[in-house]
C-alpha cells in the first residue's frame, strides 16, 4: 500500500504516527506527567479517575506493544550514538536511477542522526521532522549542483576537504532554514528550543556527514558522529558566530574546513 502512495505523503505519514505515539507516551499511566498530574488535582467524583486510571493503563499497554515492535525493526531504533554511520554525500545526493534512493538514506540517516544527538543532550520532549530533511535535500541540491559535480571529479585530498566543508556549511544552514526540531510541552524543553539549541544539535550531523566524504576509498568510522559531536562542542562559539553571521555559508565553510582538516 505504502509503495501506491507519494514520497511526501508517506513522511508525512510516519511523523503523524510519531506524534501519535509521543502523545500516548504523555497519557501512560506510569509516566511523570501522568503521576505529577493525579497528585496535584482532587480526586474528582467516581467515575472520572477509574475511568482515566483505565485509559492509561491502555496507553500504556499500546506503547508497550510498540515499542516490542521496533525491536523487530532495527533500522527504525534511533537515538543511539553507537552503530550510527552517515554515508558520504555522493551517495545522498546521487544522480540517475539511485537518485530517490539516495534521497530516502537522506532523510532516514538524518532523522536517525538527529535523534541521537537529541538523546546525548537529553532533550528527551524534543521531536525530530523527518519531512523537513526531504527539503533540506532539495535545497542543498538545487542551490549546490555545481559542488557536487566538482566533488565528483576532484581527487587531490586539499581539494576535496574544501568541497565537502562547503557542501557541510550548506547542510547546516539548510538545517535551520527548514529546522526539523519540534519542542515539547515542559518549561525544560522551551527554554531549550532555539536556534542556539538548534544549531547544538543539527551541527553535528552536518559535520559527521562531512567526516564521511572526503575519503569514500576506505568504509567510514562507526564513531563519526561521536568524533563530530566532540569537536562541534569544543568550537561552538565558532560555530555559532558564523551561524549569526554576515555570510553563514561562507563562515562556516572555513569553520568546518578546519575542522575536517584536523580530524581526517
Amino acid at each position: 500500500m505504502l509503495r501506491e502512495i507519494s514520497e511526501e505523503v508517506r513522511v508525512n505519514l510516519k511523523d503523524r504516527l510519531r506524534d501519535v505515539r509521543h502523545v500516548i507516551r504523555r497519557h501512560r499511566h506510569d509516566s511523570p506527567a501522568q503521576q505529577a498530574r493525579q497528585g496535584e488535582e482532587a480526586r474528582p467524583s467516581f467515575p472520572i479517575r477509574e475511568i482515566e486510571g483505565l485509559l492509561g493503563h491502555a496507553a500504556s499497554a499500546f506503547d508497550d506493544m510498540m515499542s516490542v515492535a521496533e525491536t523487530l525493526v532495527p533500522r527504525e531504533r534511533s537515538g543511539r550514538m553507537s552503530g550510527l554511520t552517515p554515508k558520504p554525500l555522493g551517495v545522498y545526493f546521487a544522480s540517475g536511477d539511485a537518485a530517490l534512493a539516495g534521497e530516502r538514506a537522506f532523510r532516514r540517516d538524518m532523522y536517525a542522526l538527529a535523534k541521537a544527538v537529541l538523546a546525548e543532550r537529553k532533550a528527551d520532549g524534543v521531536r525530530v521532522r523527518e519531512a523537513n530533511f526531504t527539503a533540506v535535500h532539495t535545497a542543498v541540491e538545487r542551490q549546490h549542483a555545481e559542488l557536487f559535480q566538482r566533488l565528483t571529479r576532484e581527487g587531490d585530498w586539499a581539494g576535496r576537504v574544501a568541497l565537502v566543508a562547503a557542501l557541510s556549511a550548506a547542510l547546516l544552514v539548510e538545517f535551520l532554514n527548514h529546522d526539523p526540531l519540534r519542542q515539547g510541552e515542559t518549561a525544560a524543553t522551551a527554554v531549550r528550543s532555539g536556534r542556539t539549541f538548534a544549531i547544538s544539535c543539527l551541527a553535528p550531523v552536518a559535520l559527521a556527514v562531512g567526516l564521511a566524504s572526503v575519503d569514500t576509498s576506505s568504509k567510514p568510522e562507526p564513531d563519526l558522529l561521536e568524533i563530530a559531536l566532540l569537536a562541534t562542542d569544543a568550537r561552538f562559539d565558532r560555530i555559532l558566530a558564523a551561524c549569526n553571521g554576515n555570510d553563514p555559508l561562507d563562515e562556516l565553510t572555513t569553520v568546518f574546513a578546519t575542522l575536517l582538516a584536523h580530524l581526517l
